[in-house]
């Protein structure tokens, strides 16, 4: 896992993704997910660009149940853009950066 992308997991959700004071984008994934691993080099390059304006981070469904129930993620890659809390914007499946730029260059307006 990139350096500049978090890694967020149950334990942590609370202080590092509802209590962030910045907008932060959550990659909810699997190792066994080849469109999550095809997201990996986007996300870092998200994150690199987005530094200290936006918190990057994945969670690994597969080690932390409570989030992903907790959000109805059904499908993966599931990407959250999450705003004082709250989800301010949803992607299911493999986006390019391009989309996602679009995505969170709107939350961040």
């Amino acid at each position: 896992m990139s350096n500049v992308v978090a890694t967020f997991t149950d334990q942590n959700w609370e202080s590092e993704v509802v209590g962030s004071a910045q907008p932060v984008l959550v990659d909810f994934w699997a190792e066994w997910c080849g469109p999550c691993r095809a997201l990996a080099p986007t996300l870092d390059a998200i994150a690199t660009q987005y530094s200290g304006r936006l918190k990057v981070g994945k969670l690994n469904v597969e080690q932390n149940a409570d989030i992903p129930i907790r959000y109805a993620i059904t499908a993966l890659p599931t990407l959250l853009v999450l705003k004082g809390g709250r989800v301010a914007e949803q992607c299911v499946g493999l986006v390019s950066k391009d989309a996602l730029v679009r995505i969170v260059d709107g939350q961040l307006a």
